[in-house]
């Protein structure tokens, strides 16, 4: 595979997922509606390249080259040629599905086309699309260039050759693959947001201080930080709608959303991006 790749949705995701082709030597063609989006996006990237250099991490040359292989663009004409595109756009399934349409009309007939997305059906997704086996989905988590899991799902007619490709590119830029089944959650959501959740109850039913929920999940059980610090970096919107999905998929009242969440993203108390969640951030 020719080591280009284009990621689609300037966001948190989309960003931190160009970082980590970037870093492996890929010319990364980053895309949004939105310039402005795209702007802040490249200037994230320039920053955080700057602050690694300050810190001895990378060089200076390392740097120059990543930045050199960014390119970005607001139109999906672009993707005319090239092998590999990942779909990051907002958890909405009408809009990834609309988009993922899109895609495929414009792209070459033996490009790989993936969805990172945290709850929803890959077989839903390919349900429009005129070649389903080319089409797989991913699930990186958040920031991609930390966290090295890739949740990598396959639809009912995603061919294996695709699944070998991509999990052995995932691979060779040192992300760890683990294979799923199209299920809702696939493992990690399906297991952490029911926590998470669950700790939200318990600070909406006063059982506990936010401190003391936190506290004794990282001291009790191990957990490098609490499920309200870690809902708080999610992203509460985030949370909010990877549990509506589980809920309504699944029909097992053990994921309704907690009401305090609830209220808390109806606020706009989003977490971390927002500067309030249940904690505030400078």
């Amino acid at each position: 595979m020719k080591k280009s790749v284009a990621i689609i949705g300037a966001g948190t995701m989309g960003t931190g997922i160009t970082q980590v082709f970037l870093q492996a030597g890929f010319k990364a063609l980053l895309l949004d509606i939105d310039p402005g989006i795209l702007k802040k996006a490249e200037k994230r990237i320039a920053d955080i390249y700057s602050l690694l250099v300050e810190k001895e991490k990378i060089s200076l040359k390392d740097r120059d080259s990543y930045l050199i292989n960014l390119n970005t663009s607001t139109s999906l004409e672009i993707l005319k040629d090239i092998p590999l595109v990942i779909e990051t756009a907002k958890e909405d399934l009408k809009i990834k599905k609309k988009l993922l349409k899109k895609i495929e009309d414009i792209v070459p007939y033996n490009t790989i086309i993936t969805s990172n997305t945290s709850s929803f059906s890959i077989n839903e997704l390919a349900s429009g699309l005129k070649k389903p086996g080319r089409f797989i989905g991913l699930h990186f988590f958040n920031p991609p260039p930390l966290l090295p899991l890739v949740e990598v799902i396959m639809g009912e007619k995603t061919l294996k050759e695709v699944k070998d490709k991509i999990t052995g590119l995932l691979k060779s830029i040192d992300r760890e693959p683990v294979e799923v089944k199209d299920s809702p959650g696939f493992i990690v959501n399906r297991l952490l947001l029911p926590y998470i959740n669950r700790a939200v109850d318990l600070l909406s039913e006063a059982a506990a201080s936010r401190d003391d929920i936190d506290k004794a999940m990282r001291l009790g059980a191990n957990h490098p930080m609490g499920p309200l610090e870690l809902a708080d970096h999610i992203g509460l919107d985030i949370c909010l709608d990877i549990m509506e999905n589980l809920y309504r998929d699944l029909d097992d009242t053990g994921y309704k959303p907690s009401d305090l969440l609830k209220k808390m993203v109806s606020s706009g108390k989003l977490g971390k991006k927002t500067g309030e969640g249940f904690y505030k951030y400078k």
